[in-house]
């Protein structure tokens, strides 16, 4: 799968302040263009869409790197469609879209973007709203909208080159960001897990806030031999009641019995959670989610894993890689691997290449051998990001 990114950068961040657009001011040290592009190293082509007077100041910016520099247009969607149309004669299978203005993206965004277009036609990280919201006139709170289903989007938001090249080429007018321009075509975009570091440099004081991250991240470069590596392992175990399916990594697995929990009881995504929360120190998932809570009987496993995960990056960890084996004499696992590696890639923002689910018996011996249950073990790396 060929991969291009298109790197937004023809507005003028007149919100930011300062003599200059915000995109060729430096922070930590780099221009902030500089930063955003480099968080983009690993795609085939890399574009940049410029406005016209700052080509001389794109071209140093990008000295040492293989970046096409293409004219962009009065409005965003104009500027994201001369990109598009920049590609079309060496075609990538995809392509991500990502403003300037978010120079720390951790790569695992990236990575989580082009690992679920695998099997979507689309999808843009994005971060549920925890906070209430209000309604407000005049300085005044007017009322209260509920926060059920809201996210704030983020970038890079990932498609099929085609699919996107042709929307943007029947789209009219202006939009908030290309999912709106692909949701007008009909296509599907999905959500992936985004990041708190990943922010919007919008006004001045979230330049303060970016040289914190990237400056930790500047030092951390060079330190390889000291880097901190951490492991943590979990196990779980649940057994069976009446039903007629388990869940299983995010994996709903036809079967004559039902997984016994507080929760959904997906053994293998407990696992995994404990085994991130054990590479922190931070206990397992009942000092998080007491099963005494009435409020997470029947809840889906993934929220303990999203939280397992967001846990970790704030403290300034990427999940290396995770190995998941789940022990059982019934039902198969093997016909059901590939779609498990691919929701725990997609809830963690991992890659493929590092989720691991595999299966295996006890040889009819204890409980898993009797079919009176399934354990799970795990294994979780972070490394400090």
């Amino acid at each position: 799968m060929t991969t291009a990114a298109i790197i937004v950068a023809a507005g003028r961040g007149t919100r930011a302040g300062g003599p200059l657009p915000k995109q060729w001011r430096d922070v930590a040290g780099k221009p902030v263009a500089r930063w955003t592009l480099e968080a983009f190293a690993d795609v085939d082509t890399l574009v940049m869409v410029i406005h016209p007077d700052d080509r001389d100041r794109a071209e140093q910016v990008v000295d040492g790197l293989d970046v096409l520099l293409v004219d962009g247009a009065p409005q965003r969607s104009g500027s994201v469609r001369n990109g598009l149309e920049a590609l079309a004669k060496a075609a990538p299978d995809v392509v991500l879209i990502h403003d300037v203005a978010r120079p720390c993206v951790p790569r695992s965004v990236n990575q989580a973007v082009l690992s679920t277009l695998a099997n979507t036609q689309g999808a843009a990280p994005a971060l549920a709203i925890t906070d209430a919201l209000w309604t407000g006139h005049n300085n005044h709170v007017t009322g209260t909208q509920d926060r059920t289903g809201l996210f704030r989007a983020q970038t890079p938001q990932g498609f099929h080159y085609s699919d996107i090249l042709a929307a943007h080429r029947a789209f009219q007018g202006e939009a908030a960001d290309d999912v709106e321009v692909a949701r007008a075509a009909g296509l599907d975009v999905a959500i992936v897990p985004g990041d708190e570091r990943n922010l919007k440099i919008t006004g001045p004081d979230d330049f303060e806030r970016a040289a914190k991250i990237l400056t930790a991240r500047k030092l951390l470069a060079p330190k390889e031999s000291s880097m901190d590596i951490r492991l943590g392992n979990g196990f779980d175990v649940h057994a069976f009641e009446d039903g007629n399916h388990v869940i299983l990594c995010g994996v709903s697995v036809p079967h004559n019995r039902a997984l016994k929990g507080h929760s959904d009881a997906d053994v293998g995504m407990h696992a995994v959670t404990d085994a991130i929360y054990g590479a922190l120190a931070e206990g397992d998932i009942g000092r998080h989610f007491p099963p005494s809570d009435p409020q997470w009987k029947g809840a889906a496993s993934e929220i303990f894993l999203r939280h397992a995960c967001e846990l970790a990056r704030s403290k300034g960890y990427e999940i290396g890689n995770i190995d998941c084996t789940l022990i059982c004499e019934r039902p198969k696992v093997g016909p059901h691997a590939s779609a498990m590696m691919a929701e725990m890639g997609r809830i963690m923002g991992l890659a493929p290449d590092r989720v691991s689910i595999k299966a295996t018996t006890s040889e009819r011996l204890g409980f898993t051998g009797r079919e009176e249950g399934i354990a799970a073990l795990a294994t979780a790396t972070l490394v400090k990001s």
